[in-house]
C-alpha cells in the first residue's frame, strides 16, 4: 500500500531540495557531425549509420559511372523510400541534398582567378563559361536526374511544397530550395506550358481542383463552378506535360459590356447572361496559382497575355481589359496608419451613406496604400504588386465592390480594377522602375 507523507514534510523537503535549472537544449548536429558518429541524439530520425546509407543512395543516382536509364532506377528506388518514409526522415534527406552536394570551392576559386585574368583578352568569354560551369552544384545534377523519371518531376514538386514550411525554422534548407526553384524556372518556362481551357464539360477530377484551388472567390458548391465556366464565362489555365491533370495556374473571366465594380453581379447564378456578340470587356476576376512547390516560379503575367490574345481571336468586338481585384493587404497596414477615430468608424462601413466623409476618407487611404506606398521600389499589396508589375495601371477604387466576410477582413469591402492598356504596357512598367505608379484619373482625384 501506497503511503503519502503528510503535507508539511512533502513542503519542507521541497525546501531543502537544491533548485535544478532545466539544462538547455544541445544544438542541433549538422549532418556531416551524424555522418561521423556512432550513436543518433534525441530528436534526429536517422541513426549515423542509416543516414550514411542514404547519403550512398543519393550519391548513386548520379554515378558517373552508370547509365541514365540506371540513374532512373535510383532515383525511382528513392522516390519509393520517400514515400514510406517518416516526416522526419524526409527532413533528413532534405538535410543531406542541401549540406552536401555543393559546388568544389577550390575548382570555383580556380576558375574565379582564370576568368578575372582573362577579362579583355579573346579568352574572356571562354573562361566566363568555364566559371559558371564551376558554379553549378552537384545538387543540380541530382534533380536533373530525378527529372528524367515519369514521376520525377511531380515527386519534386510535391517535395519543396512539404519543405516549405520548414524554412523559416531551419536555414540550412535554403541552399535545396534555392537549387529547386531555379530548376523549376527552367523546366516550367513558359514555352514549355499549354494554355488549355477549362469549361463545364471538362472531366469531372480537373473541375474538383479549380474547387479545391480557387483562393480568391471560395467556391459555394457545383452550381457556383458552374456558372463561373458556362455562357458568358471563360476560364483558362496552363499545363504541364508531366502534371497533365493539374493546372498550375488558372484565371477565371467574365465577359461584360463595362468595368465591373463588384463581385457580387459576377458571381450571382440567377444572373441574365450577357450577349456575347456584343460583348466589349473582359473582367478578370480571380487568379489562383495551385502548386506550393512552384513557389517563386512566375507565370501569371504570360498567361493573362496569352489568355488576352486567345479573346481577342473569340471576340473581336473586345476592346477593354481589366480586373477586378482583392486589396488583401490594405486593413492590415491601415490597422498600423490610420486613426483610430477612423478605423473605428470604418468597422461600419456598410451603414456610411456616400456623401459620408469617413467613406471618402477611406477611399483616399486606399488611393493612398495602392499608389504611393512602396518597398523597394514595389506597390506593399500583393496583388498590386503582381498587376503592376505586369504593366497595367490602378485604374478605379470601388466601395464595397466585396461585402463578404473575406472582403470585409482584407479592405473593408474595398475592390480595385487594374487596366490592361495593351498600348501602353511597357510604359507603366518603365513608370513602375522609376518609383511612379501608373494611375487613371478616378485614383489621381482620391488623392485629393
Amino acid at each position: 500500500m501506497r503511503l503519502d507523507p503528510p503535507q508539511w514534510i512533502a513542503e519542507r523537503v521541497s525546501r531543502l531540495r537544491p533548485a535544478v535549472s532545466a539544462a538547455p537544449a544541445p544544438a542541433p548536429r549538422s549532418t556531416a557531425e551524424r555522418l561521423g558518429a556512432r550513436l543518433r541524439q534525441e530528436g534526429e530520425a536517422l541513426a549515423p549509420r542509416a543516414l550514411r546509407r542514404l547519403l550512398n543512395d543519393i550519391k548513386a543516382v548520379v554515378d558517373p559511372m552508370v547509365s541514365e536509364v540506371e540513374g532512373g532506377r535510383r532515383a525511382q528506388a528513392l522516390i519509393d523510400w520517400y514515400g514510406k518514409a517518416e516526416p522526419a526522415q524526409r527532413r533528413d534527406l532534405w538535410l543531406l541534398m542541401s549540406e552536401h552536394f555543393m559546388a568544389d570551392p577550390q575548382k570555383v576559386k580556380r576558375a574565379q582567378s582564370e576568368y578575372q585574368a582573362a577579362v579583355g583578352t579573346p579568352d574572356e568569354a571562354a573562361a566566363e563559361v568555364r566559371y559558371r560551369r564551376a558554379t553549378v552544384s552537384p545538387r543540380r545534377r541530382i534533380l536533373q536526374r530525378f527529372s528524367a523519371n515519369p514521376q520525377g518531376i511531380p515527386f519534386l514538386v510535391a517535395l519543396r511544397a512539404e519543405l516549405q514550411p520548414a524554412l523559416r525554422q531551419e536555414p540550412r534548407l535554403q541552399a535545396l530550395d534555392v537549387e529547386m526553384e531555379y530548376m523549376f524556372s527552367t523546366w516550367f518556362d513558359v514555352g514549355f506550358l499549354e494554355l488549355r481551357r477549362i469549361s463545364w464539360d471538362s472531366p469531372a477530377s480537373l473541375i474538383e481542383k479549380l474547387i479545391r484551388y480557387e483562393a480568391v472567390h471560395d467556391v459555394r458548391g457545383w452550381a457556383d463552378m458552374k456558372n463561373r465556366l458556362d455562357s458568358d464565362r471563360r476560364c483558362y489555365g496552363f499545363f504541364h506535360p508531366r502534371l497533365p491533370g493539374e493546372p498550375l495556374i488558372f484565371v477565371e473571366v467574365a465577359l461584360m459590356n463595362d468595368i465591373a465594380g463588384s463581385i457580387t453581379p459576377l458571381l450571382d447564378e440567377s444572373a441574365a447572361p450577357a450577349d456575347l456578340s456584343r460583348a466589349t470587356t473582359a473582367i478578370f476576376y480571380s487568379i489562383s496559382s495551385t502548386q506550393v512547390g512552384l513557389r517563386g516560379v512566375s507565370f501569371g503575367d504570360s498567361l493573362i497575355k496569352r489568355v488576352v490574345e486567345t479573346l481577342k481571336e473569340e471576340f473581336p468586338r473586345l476592346r477593354t481589359f481589366a480586373t477586378l481585384s482583392p486589396i488583401p493587404g490594405l486593413r492590415a497596414w491601415l490597422s498600423r496608419q490610420a486613426p483610430s477615430a477612423l478605423l473605428a468608424a470604418w468597422e461600419r462601413w456598410t451603414e456610411l451613406d456616400e456623401k459620408a466623409p469617413e467613406r471618402q476618407a477611406l477611399l483616399a487611404w486606399a488611393a493612398r496604400y495602392l499608389g504611393q506606398e512602396l518597398r523597394d521600389g514595389e506597390p506593399l499589396d500583393p496583388v498590386a504588386r503582381f498587376h503592376l508589375g505586369n504593366g497595367a495601371r490602378i485604374e478605379r477604387i470601388h466601395w464595397g465592390g466585396d461585402p463578404s466576410a473575406k472582403g470585409n477582413k482584407q479592405s473593408f469591402g474595398l475592390m480595385v480594377n487594374y487596366l490592361y492598356d495593351l498600348r501602353r504596357l511597357d510604359k507603366h512598367r518603365a513608370m513602375l522602375a522609376a518609383g511612379k505608379v501608373p494611375i487613371g484619373g478616378a485614383v489621381e482625384a482620391l488623392y485629393r
